[in-house]
């Protein structure tokens, strides 16, 4: 049996084995784990994700453009995955044992590739005598339960929409990705690493179209009108008529015929309105409520998210679905959270319904239901990131099944002459599922004061501001991914680690929990524009995406995609050829650019106030200092280049107020990016670590 990750290998050998401990063994290292069931031998082992890839036959990795490809260990293709060669010779000595196979890796298009490469490559091709297990929990009883109904046969056509998606997004990646790459460095001599592809292009041009209509936008005057009115003795708020005025002389005279003016109430109005239950979790509205409620970014939540799955305490979250049908057992759930003082009051509110339904949302999955708690409850402490995560998924899930919740809008309208004045009031007659789903259903209320038709009231002050209108507003990570998820932009599983491929590049940047495209985005997306507007359009990407899913309805063969993908791609190269010199002196040029923007800091010196530069060395080593020290010997260390990737951002540590800088680890364990304080770290006496998602951890001798 293969699972995806070690966890769920743990987890799978623990649910089958009954009463018995499983037997951990080592095989080169690796993990596997023996149990018997009714005098089967079964030994249960774990891939690491993907254990084998795309790649090109040829081993010349400047040569562009490569077509011919095949599925390769993923140690022979990417850097740096020693630890999957093991893994492979691991998995493939035990296969000589057994007479049968499951592959038990997660349910979903990227499961089904993984554990069908595994059996085909390093099983001695047992795909065709292996048979396919489906779940959504970690729980042993949805594990007993689906192994008891395993499928005779592996999802193929899954499989080869699969293996089509990761070909054609390679045929795309490598080969633009290559050209741009090896463009830039004939022009320049130097190496940068470029990358697009069919997803990444169309999400960055979006970054990039905002960013035009914001650098393109013209501010226009208008005026709006502020009062205040006396009511009984009470000074109350109210908004004029109309939300803005054109001119300034317009506004004059309504604040001239207004002033010192005595009031009609002419009208109150009051409706109501329902506010049914949020609908279950999918997982792109999971991520954008923690980005919202936590400020995590989409692939941390995804990253938290799959912590808690392998714990057992959670649903998988990779699902597209808004739906939870019965057969999960609201109940039982139920039964469990009612044993965590959190829950305890709601959960057992809902237990005493004579009938339980969710509030179900529109999208369908036909893998896996939407994100719910198992009613597993935790077996130790969790991370504060993960506690909160946790709780918003069982707050959602509780929610959805409360009751319509009523929220009252009340209007009174007020005549002064020939102008109308309105004070707005709103409140929340009946909670219904707001109690359920707690702080994160905050809604504000505001109560009129006693009005009655006919009531005098006087204005009490009144004038007129000048404001102008401001240009949309940039993206954050959420409604990024939301534009991708609505443009049918890649998938739920890989948009958040697009837009973090954007950072990794140079392509985007943080400007005050927002993302702002950089002057190389800009020359990329106008290349991609010139010579292959399609890589850009969401249009075509949308098609490809239909092909691809037609594939897994048996509609369409893989190799009509590819071979469609390739005859479209053979000319657009042939123009990059020709173009190559052109193409990299301007990616060069923006290079050079970026590389003054990035090494000036924008906060002065601490002892002298004059500018600070991030410096590097002819031999990698790298601080913060002066260009020229003029007397000033303040210095600051920094990561050398060949161990991390820096970016400095427009935020300000919170203890020292010193500019911060976003490090990407590139070698050894170090992977997991953070945003630090160089100053604290190297003062010593406040050794902390600021993660991207903005908590602040401290460590004895934390790295920068």
């Amino acid at each position: 049996m293969i699972t995806e990750k070690p966890d769920a290998a743990l987890h799978v050998a623990d649910a089958l084995s009954g009463k018995s401990t499983p037997k951990r063994m080592n095989v080169h290292g690796v993990p596997v784990f023996e149990i018997f069931d009714n005098g089967e031998r079964i030994l249960v082992c774990s891939a690491l994700g993907h254990l084998y890839a795309v790649g090109a036959d040829s081993k010349e990795r400047s040569q562009y453009p490569v077509w011919d490809v095949s599925w390769k260990p993923k140690h022979q293709v990417e850097r740096g995955q020693l630890r999957q060669e093991r893994w492979i010779r691991a998995i493939s000595q035990i296969a000589r044992q057994a007479d049968r196979f499951v592959n038990a890796c997660d349910f979903d298009l990227e499961g089904s590739l993984i554990g069908y490469t595994i059996l085909k490559y390093a099983c001695n091709g047992a795909e065709n005598r292996a048979c396919r297990m489906k779940f959504s929990t970690l729980t042993s009883k949805e594990l007993q339960e689906a192994y008891s109904k395993l499928a005779p046969n592996l999802d193929f056509s899954r499989v080869q929409a699969g293996m089509c998606r990761h070909e054609v997004d390679w045929l795309y990646g490598i080969n633009l990705s290559r050209a741009l790459t090896q463009s830039a460095y004939k022009a320049s001599h130097r190496y940068f690493t470029l990358s697009t592809g069919r997803v990444q292009g169309p999400t960055l041009s979006f970054v990039v179209e905002r960013e035009r209509e914001i650098q393109c936008f013209v501010p226009v005057p208008f005026w709006v009108i502020k009062s205040t009115v006396n009511v009984d003795g009470k000074s109350v708020e109210t908004e004029f008529e109309r939300n803005r005025v054109s001119s300034r002389q317009e506004a004059e005279r309504i604040v001239d015929e207004c002033t010192g003016k005595i009031g009609v109430l002419e009208k109150v109005e009051t409706s109501e309105y329902n506010l049914p239950p949020p609908t279950p979790f999918d997982l792109s509205t999971l991520q954008t409520e923690a980005y919202r409620h936590f400020g995590v970014t989409p692939r941390n939540a995804l990253a938290i998210a799959e912590r808690l799955y392998l714990n057992q305490l959670i649903s998988y979250p990779r699902t597209s679905s808004q739906k939870l049908p019965p057969s999960i057992g609201y109940e039982s759930i139920l039964a469990q959270l009612s044993k965590l003082e959190s829950y305890r009051s709601a959960a057992t509110e809902l237990l005493t319904l004579a009938r339980l339904s969710p509030n179900q949302g529109e999208k369908h999955d036909s893998a896996h239901p939407a994100v719910y708690p198992t009613g597993t409850l935790p077996q130790k402490s969790m991370e504060p990131l993960e506690q909160k995560l946790f709780d918003l998924i069982v707050r959602r899930f509780l929610a959805t099944f409360g009751d319509t919740a009523i929220r009252q809008s009340d209007k009174a309208i007020i005549k002064i002459g020939s102008h109308l004045f309105i004070i707005r009031g709103s409140q929340i007659v009946k909670k219904g599922w707001m109690d359920l789903y707690g702080r994160y259903s905050k809604f504000d209320q505001i109560s009129l004061p006693p009005l009655k038709e006919g009531q005098r009231i006087p204005m009490e002050r009144i004038s007129f501001e000048e404001r102008y209108t401001q240009p949309p507003a940039r993206y954050n990570p959420a409604s990024l991914l939301r534009s991708m998820e609505e443009a049918q932009l890649g998938t739920k599983a890989t948009r958040a680690d697009i837009i973090q491929t954007l950072y990794e590049r140079g392509y985007i940047k943080e400007s005050h929990r927002t993302i702002a495209a950089t002057p190389l985005a800009f020359r990329v997306d106008e290349i991609l524009n010139q010579f292959c507007p399609k890589i850009t359009d969401t249009e075509f990407t949308r098609e490809l995406e239909s092909k691809i899913e037609q594939i897994e309805l048996g509609n369409e063969t893989k190799g009509q995609v590819l071979q469609s993908t390739i005859e479209y791609l053979k000319p657009i190269f042939e123009d990059l050829k020709r173009k190559e010199q052109e193409i990299g002196s301007e990616l060069s040029s923006i290079f050079a650019m970026m590389r003054i923007n990035n090494v000036t800091l924008t906060v002065p010196c601490p002892k002298c106030t004059k500018t600070l530069i991030s410096i590097t060395g002819n031999n990698g080593k790298r601080f913060i200092g002066h260009k020229v020290r003029a007397g000033c010997s303040f210095s600051l260390p920094l990561p050398p280049t060949r161990m991390a990737k820096i970016n400095f951002l427009d935020r300000y540590c919170p203890d020292c107020g010193f500019q911060l800088m976003h490090v990407k680890w590139t070698t050894g364990q170090r992977s997991r990016p953070v945003v630090s304080c160089p100053n604290c770290y190297a003062s010593r006496s406040k050794n902390r670590v600021i993660t991207i998602d903005s908590s602040i951890q401290k460590e004895k001798r934390a790295r920068p």
